[in-house]
């Protein structure tokens, strides 16, 4: 195994802040698949909370990797393997500066947010929740933070309680106080809402909830894309996300973990490359981050996602937030001049790139289908795996738009004219 991981990871790109971004009109240079027609119109992707679109470099870097040094990692002491399994490894460093992790050892890859999360609920859950224990949540969870917890719940006998949301879209801090009073051994909830746009205070939460002795996992698929997060500033115990919504591919993601705590855990699944040493009766387990990756890696979905990081890095966490509140306060600005439209969620200082509506009476599914038929428009309908949300505003779907580093004024203004059109397609 490499052992470049065992040297603390230096915090390089962050500390140098771009004073200005590329234009989101150069950026958009990057992204071949914007440059493609649907329906006969210009692409306008606005479903970039969903699943982002990908860069020129990043799929580039994961051609080059199948054509020029693909082997399996760790394994082979030939030339090429050793190329891979140092890209692989050096694609862990770079996410670990980028997260500001103390050491990349604790950086695990995974498939995405609901792997990290599942490995979590059933690696550190099993060995630390027991019947009673109490688990806090919260109602805008997507489906990725409930479910693992309720099935831990119905493992262990633990209970589930849930921090509600106010109609504006944020959490009630006062009911989160009242529940860390019955202090809870883990709090699990999401800093960026998938379907609000809601940027809950993360790191009061954490330090709330650390006082009353409760472990805390942050779901940050909607955030490390789109703001700088910092876990050593949060002290977070476990943070999640994913990377096919930071620009990178499909097929991996990330779990972060405190070392002390990743070091005590069990490993998630047995296999290759996690042992140290194999018997017929009993096996030991491999170093971190080894010891929670069993098999064959995503080798150049690894080697994608460092790319998207350095991508990410060359713009400027602070650029890529600025310019999405932006575009969000022009959207917002064009949405409510439509008669009929909904939002749903706080104001722009507290949200980020995300806008979900419903419009008069048209199912957001139809509303979906004319967008995409009368202007190109890509957006998402549905509950967005929140369906516990969707009943706490008496919803059954809506729809939502969603931005990111490629987004231009243009592509709301296509979004507005759809819009425009579905109400006089429905004599609205």
């Amino acid at each position: 195994m490499p052992t470049s991981d065992s040297v603390p990871v230096t915090r390089m790109e962050h500390t140098k802040t771009n004073s200005t971004m590329r234009t989101a009109a150069e950026i958009r240079k990057d992204f071949p698949i914007l440059a493609r027609q649907v329906h006969g119109k210009p692409l306008v992707y606005l479903d970039s909370t969903s699943s982002s679109q990908k860069p020129d470099a990043v799929i580039e870097a994961m051609s080059a990797y199948y054509e020029m040094y693909h082997a399996n990692v760790h394994r082979g002491v030939y030339e090429i393997s050793e190329e891979a399994t140092a890209r692989m490894e050096k694609a862990r460093v770079k996410v670990a500066r980028f997260i500001n992790a103390h050491r990349s050892k604790q950086v695990i890859f995974t498939r995405n947010t609901t792997e990290s999360i599942n490995l979590v609920a059933y690696s550190w859950g099993n060995s630390n929740i027991t019947a009673d224990d109490l688990i806090v949540l919260t109602e805008m969870e997507h489906h990725s933070n409930l479910v693992p917890w309720q099935l831990l719940a119905q493992r262990t006998g633990a209970r589930l309680e849930f921090v509600p949301v106010t109609d504006e879209g944020l959490l009630n801090q006062d009911i989160y106080e009242q529940l860390l009073q019955q202090q809870p051994k883990l709090v699990a909830f999401t800093h960026m809402s998938n379907v609000l746009g809601t940027i809950n205070p993360a790191q009061e939460m954490i330090t709330r909830a650390h006082a009353f002795g409760a472990t805390v996992l942050l779901d940050a698929a909607q955030s490390v894309p789109h703001m700088h997060v910092d876990v050593q500033a949060l002290d977070i115990d476990f943070l999640c996300f994913s990377s096919h919504k930071m620009l990178g591919p499909t097929g991996i993601g990330v779990l972060y973990g405190k070392r002390d705590l990743l070091e005590a855990m069990p490993p998630f699944m047995g296999g290759g490359d996690m042992i140290r040493k194999v018997g017929l009766r009993e096996s030991t387990w491999n170093d971190l981050p080894w010891k929670f990756e069993a098999g064959t890696p995503a080798i150049a979905e690894s080697v994608g996602l460092g790319v998207a990081v350095n991508y990410l890095d060359t713009l400027g966490m602070e650029n890529v937030f600025k310019h999405e509140q932006e575009i969000t306060t022009y959207a917002l600005e064009q949405l409510r001049t439509i008669p009929g439209l909904t939002m749903y969620g706080p104001d722009v200082t507290k949200r980020g790139g995300v806008i979900s509506f419903t419009l008069a009476d048209i199912h957001p599914h139809d509303l979906a289908s004319i967008l995409d038929q009368e202007m190109g428009v890509a957006i998402r309908a549905g509950h967005h795996c929140a369906q516990p949300l969707m009943e706490r505003y008496n919803l059954t779907a809506t729809a939502r738009a969603s931005f990111y580093v490629y987004t231009v004024q243009e592509d709301i203004d296509a979004l507005v004219q759809g819009l425009r059109a579905a109400l006089q397609i429905f004599n609205l």
